[in-house]
């Protein structure tokens, strides 16, 4: 995965931490999070905010 495969990041982000509201994470521990993700591999330098707030709607729009 990559930073821009967020429904693919979503789906995983979901698995790995079912309990947690994606609105309450910071951007920084999303990042870090979405890092450690199995098949992640992609530079930190390639992310932004504008990645990791996609990677946050897809998030909610997974949950919903």
């Amino acid at each position: 995965m990559r930073w821009t495969d967020s429904n693919d990041i979503a789906i995983e982000l979901i698995e790995a931490h079912a309990d947690v509201d994606p609105l309450s994470i910071r951007f920084t521990d999303l990042m870090v999070w979405v890092m450690a993700l199995e098949g992640f591999d992609d530079d930190q330098e390639h992310c932004s905010e504008r990645i990791l707030e996609a990677i946050q709607m897809a998030w909610l729009d997974e949950i919903d």
